[in-house]
C-alpha cells in the first residue's frame, strides 16, 4: 500500500473510531444527564462557535454524536464532549471517555495543525477564495487583470489644526499609487520610528476603498506585503456583520473564513501583534448612544456584530492586532472617535493616466476602447467625473453598449446622476417592450424598497421583504439585486442586497418622485424628513440627497417619467428648494458666522459638509435658474480649511457662474489635493520650466495656468451675480495673478479683499494697473494685515487719487502722502 492510501485508511479508522466513543459517551447518560449537556454546550462554544440551539434542543444521544461530529471533525468533537461533560459535572463519563481514547487513538491530544503548519495552508485558501472578484453584473474576473491602480495619500496628523496655503503642500502628503510600496507605507514607521496599529482608507462612494483592502488582502497571501510581520489577515465585510441575525464572536468569525474548523484558533489569537483586521465599510456602524454596551474585550465572547467591531475597533479587543479600517469620508470626526491613534489615507481613486488604463482593460477591442476614451476625455467634466472607479466602470459599461448598437455617444452626461439614469436605462432597453408597463411597476417597488432599507441602514434584504412587495422572481430583482445565501440556525438563509450600494441610494432618492402623496404613510417617508431628519444619519444620506437634487433638473425628470412611468412630482422640487433657502436662515451653526459652535461638533454629529456639500447638491441639477434661487437663501457662502480636488473646483466654479446678485463668497485657509508623486523631469524639461517659469513683463500679460482658473473664469459670466470675494490665503502667487487679471472683466464684482494674502511688489504694480482699467468695476479693496513696501504704498496711493470711488483699506495707506500730481502707475 503506498503512503497516500495508507493515511488514508489511518484517517477513515480514527474517524470511525471517534464517533463510537463519542456515541458510548453520551449513551451513558441519563435524560437529566443529557439536557443538562446540551445546555452547556449551547453556553460554552469552542474557539467562539457552538450548534444552533434549534438543532441541539431535541437531540437524543444519537443525534448529538452526529450533530457534534459534522460541525465540529471527529476527533475535535471528542474534545468538546469530554470539556462539556465536566462542565455538566458529569466527570466520571468524562474521565471514561479520555482513557478510552487514550486506548484507541494515542496520546495525540488534538487534531489541530500548529500555527506554523497551517499559515502556508491559510495563505493558499485566501489566494484561491480571493483569486477572482465579481463585477457589478455578476461577472468573475481575475483581481489581478482588473484592479487598476488608485492615487493614495497619507494624511498628515496636523492637518486639521494647520491647513497650508495652497501653494504650501509638503511632500509626504503627495498622492501616490497603490502598487505594492504604497501598502507596505500604511503601517511604515511615523517621524518618531512608531508603527500605527490602524490605519483608515477613506474616500467618497465607490472610489475603489473595497477593491484595494481585497487587493491588499491578496497581495499579503502572495507574499508580498507585510512580510514577517503578519501571519494571519481578515476580511470583515462591516455591513453584513451588522445585519447578521443572533450573536457570534471574533473566533468564530475567524472560523468562518479558515478553509476548515481544525483551525488552531487560540494559538493564532495568543500572538495577535501577527493579526491583521480588514475592517470593510466600518463608517456602517451606528453611532455610540448613551444605553450603548460595552464593546467587547474577550474574543471567544458572542456577541452581536456592532459589540465585536466597537471592540477591535476601540483597542478594547486584541489591542495589539492591526487595523486596516475602510469609511466613506462624509462623517470622518465620528468614526474617528471609535478608533484608537489611527492613521488617515485618502483614497483619490484614478489618475488621468490611470483612467485611460481602465478604459483599456475593461474593452477587449483596442479600437473600441481608444474611441471610448477619446470621446470621455473630450468631456472634460465626464471626463473628470471617472475619478471615481463605479463611475468610470458605468461609463464604460454605457460607452460599450452605445458603440456595440451604433448609437450617438453624445447622449452620456456630465454629472454622476445622470450617467446612473443613463446606466438604468440602458440596462432596461435590453428588456422586451412588452414587458414595459409591468417592469415600471416593478421599479417604482424596488425604490421603495431602496428607500426603506437607507432610512433603516438596511442593506440587506429577506424573501419575505422581496414578496411584500411582489419583487420576488421579477425582472428587476434579476436585473438590479444580487442574491446570498448565509448559514441560519436552522436552515440556509437567502438575502437580496443592490447590486452596490451607490444603487440602493439612487433608487431610495428617486423614490421620492415617483411617489404619490396619496401613498405617503407617515411624515418620516416624505422628503422633508430625508433632508431635515436626524443629524446623525445625515452622513449617511449624503449620496441620497445629492441623487435626490440631480433628479430635479427638468429634463432628468422628463428621462424618470419615460423610463420609470407615472409623473414625477414638482411638488419634490418646490420642497428641496424651501430647504436650501432655509439654510442660511439662522441656521445654528453656519459656517460663515464663525461662532464656537460651528467649529466642533459638526463632523462628529455626522452633518454635511455644510456648505461645499450642499454647493455638490446644487451642483447635481445642472440647472441654472434653480441654482440661483436656491443661493438667495444663503447669501454669504464660506468655505473654510477646505483642501479642493479638481471636482471641488468644478463644482464651485458652475455654483458662481450661477450666482443671484450680490452673493458674497469667503475662502478661508483652503488648501489644494496635491497632485500625484511623479519622476524626477529630465534636464532639458526642467531648463524648459524654469525659463517658462521667468517672472517677466510678458508673464504678467498671460498669467500662468493655475488650479483655480476655472473658479475666476465664472466670475467673467454674465450671468455671474458674485460681488464680493474674500480670498485668506498666504502664497497664492500664481492664482492671484490670474485673478487680478480677471477684475476688468467680472460683471459685478465690487468688493475684493485680499487680507492676509501676499503681494509682492511686481504683483501689485499689476494690480494698479488693472484697477485703472475701464473694465474695472471694483469698488471696495481690502489689503488689511498686508506687508507692503514703499513703493506698492505708492503705487496704491496714485491709485486712489485716479479713482475716488474705488476703497483701498491698509493701515499704512491714510498716513501715507498723496503724490504729486502728474504721477502714474507703470504697468
Amino acid at each position: 500500500m503506498d503512503q497516500p492510501e495508507a493515511f488514508c485508511s489511518s484517517t477513515e479508522f480514527r474517524a470511525a473510531a471517534a464517533r463510537e466513543l463519542l456515541r458510548a459517551a453520551l449513551e451513558d447518560l441519563s435524560q437529566e444527564q443529557l439536557k443538562r449537556f446540551r445546555h452547556k454546550l449551547r453556553d460554552a462554544p469552542l474557539d467562539g462557535r457552538s450548534i444552533p440551539w434549534g438543532r441541539l434542543e431535541r437531540a437524543d444521544a444519537m443525534d448529538l454524536a452526529e450533530q457534534l461530529t459534522q460541525f465540529y471533525g471527529p476527533e475535535p468533537a471528542l474534545d468538546v464532549t469530554r470539556k462539556t461533560l465536566k462542565r455538566a459535572d458529569v466527570r466520571d463519563v468524562a474521565a471514561r471517555l479520555k482513557e478510552q481514547r487514550l486506548q484507541r487513538l494515542g496520546p495525540s491530544s488534538s487534531a489541530l495543525l500548529s500555527v506554523s503548519e497551517y499559515k502556508k495552508k491559510y495563505r493558499e485558501h485566501v489566494l484561491q477564495q480571493h483569486a477572482k472578484v465579481k463585477e457589478r453584473n455578476a461577472r468573475s474576473v481575475k483581481i489581478n487583470k482588473r484592479f487598476t491602480k488608485l492615487l493614495i495619500a497619507r494624511e498628515s496628523a496636523t492637518l486639521v489644526d494647520e491647513v497650508p496655503g495652497l501653494a504650501e503642500e509638503q511632500e509626504p502628503e503627495r498622492a501616490r499609487r497603490s502598487d505594492t510600496h504604497t501598502f507596505n507605507r500604511l503601517f511604515g514607521r511615523d517621524g518618531e520610528g512608531q508603527r500605527p496599529l490602524t490605519v483608515v482608507l477613506q474616500g467618497p462612494a465607490g472610489i475603489g476603498k473595497t477593491m484595494a483592502a481585497k487587493k491588499i488582502l491578496y497581495d499579503w497571501a502572495a507574499g508580498k506585503l507585510y512580510h514577517d510581520q503578519v501571519d494571519f489577515a481578515f476580511f470583515l465585510p462591516c455591513r453584513e456583520l451588522l445585519e447578521r441575525p443572533g450573536t457570534c464572536s471574533l473566533a468564530g468569525l475567524i472560523l468562518d473564513q479558515c478553509p476548515h474548523r481544525s483551525a488552531p484558533v487560540r494559538q493564532m489569537l495568543a500572538r495577535s501583534e501577527r493579526l491583521l483586521f480588514i475592517l470593510d465599510g466600518a463608517d456602517e456602524l451606528p453611532p455610540p448612544g448613551p444605553a450603548e454596551a460595552a464593546p467587547c474585550t474577550d474574543p471567544f465572547e458572542a456577541a452581536d456584530g456592532a459589540r465585536v467591531l466597537g471592540g477591535l475597533m476601540s483597542k478594547t479587543l486584541l489591542p495589539h492586532a492591526r487595523l486596516l479600517v475602510t469609511a466613506r469620508a462624509t462623517a470622518p470626526g465620528r468614526l474617528q472617535s471609535r478608533l484608537c491613534s489611527p492613521q488617515c489615507a485618502e483614497v483619490r481613486g484614478f489618475s488621468d493616466k490611470d483612467k485611460k488604463k481602465y478604459f483599456h482593460k475593461f474593452f477587449r477591442d483596442e479600437r473600441m476602447a481608444e474611441r471610448a476614451y477619446r470621446f470621455v476625455k473630450e468631456n472634460e467634466t465626464l471626463f473628470a467625473l471617472c475619478f471615481v472607479p463605479f463611475v468610470c466602470w458605468i461609463v464604460c459599461t454605457v460607452l460599450r453598449q452605445q458603440l456595440e448598437l451604433g448609437q450617438d455617444l453624445s447622449r452620456t452626461s456630465k454629472t454622476t446622476t445622470s450617467v446612473y439614469l443613463l446606466f438604468i436605462a440602458s440596462v432596461l432597453s435590453s428588456a422586451p417592450a412588452a414587458d414595459g408597463p409591468q417592469m415600471q411597476g416593478e421599479l417604482r417597488k424596488l425604490c421603495r424598497l431602496a428607500r426603506e432599507g437607507i432610512l433603516r441602514h438596511r442593506a440587506q434584504f429577506g424573501e419575505k421583504d422581496l414578496e411584500r412587495l411582489a419583487l420576488r422572481g421579477s425582472k428587476v430583482q434579476t436585473l438590479f439585486l444580487s442574491k446570498k445565501e448565509l448559514p441560519g440556525v436552522l436552515e440556509t438563509e437567502v438575502t437580496y442586497q443592490f447590486m452596490d450600494q451607490s444603487f440602493q441610494e439612487f433608487f431610495a432618492a428617486l423614490s421620492y418622485l415617483l411617489e404619490d402623496e396619496r401613498d405617503l404613510r407617515a411624515p418620516a417617508d416624505s422628503v422633508g424628513a430625508l433632508l431635515r431628519g436626524d443629524t446623525e444619519l445625515r452622513g449617511h444620506l449624503t449620496l441620497t440627497t445629492r441623487f435626490l437634487f440631480g433628479l430635479l433638473n427638468t429634463e432628468r425628470m422628463r428621462d424618470v417619467e419615460r423610463h420609470f412611468g407615472g409623473v414625477a412630482s414638482e411638488r419634490v422640487k418646490q420642497e428641496v428648494l424651501r430647504w436650501v433657502q432655509e439654510q442660511g436662515q439662522g441656521r445654528p451653526r453656519a459656517a460663515a458666522e464663525g461662532t464656537e459652535e460651528t467649529e466642533e461638533p459638526e463632523e462628529e454629529e455626522g452633518e454635511l459638509n455644510y456648505p461645499l456639500e450642499l454647493l455638490y447638491c446644487l451642483y447635481e441639477t445642472q440647472e441654472g435658474a434653480f441654482v440661483r434661487q436656491a443661493l438667495r437663501g444663503l447669501p454669504e457662502l464660506e468655505l473654510e480649511r477646505v483642501r479642493f480636488s479638481r471636482m471641488d473646483l468644478v463644482v464651485l466654479s458652475y455654483c458662481v457662474r450661477c450666482c443671484p446678485a450680490g452673493q458674497a463668497l469667503r475662502l478661508v485657509s483652503c488648501g489644494l489635493v496635491p497632485a500625484q508623486e511623479k519622476k524626477k523631469k529630465g534636464l532639458l524639461k526642467r531648463l524648459h520650466g524654469s525659463l517658462s517659469g521667468s517672472s517677466s513683463q510678458a508673464t504678467m500679460r498671460k498669467p500662468q495656468a493655475s488650479p483655480l482658473r476655472s473658479l475666476f473664469e465664472a466670475m467673467t459670466d454674465q450671468h455671474c451675480g458674485l460681488n464680493s470675494l474674500t480670498v485668506q490665503q498666504p502664497g497664492l502667487q500664481e492664482a492671484l495673478r490670474y485673478l487680478i487679471s480677471v477684475l476688468r472683466q467680472s460683471p459685478a464684482l465690487t468688493t475684493l479683499d485680499l487680507s492676509d494674502c501676499h503681494l509682492s511688489e511686481s504683483m501689485v504694480t499689476y494690480l494698479c494697473a488693472v484697477l485703472q482699467q475701464p473694465g474695472c468695476r471694483l469698488q471696495t479693496l481690502s489689503l488689511t494685515s498686508m506687508a507692503l513696501s514703499e513703493q506698492s504704498l505708492k503705487e496704491l496711493q496714485t491709485v486712489r487719487t485716479a479713482k475716488p470711488g474705488l476703497v483701498i483699506s491698509h493701515p499704512a495707506l491714510d498716513s501715507h502722502p498723496s503724490p504729486p500730481t502728474g504721477f502714474s502707475s507703470a504697468l
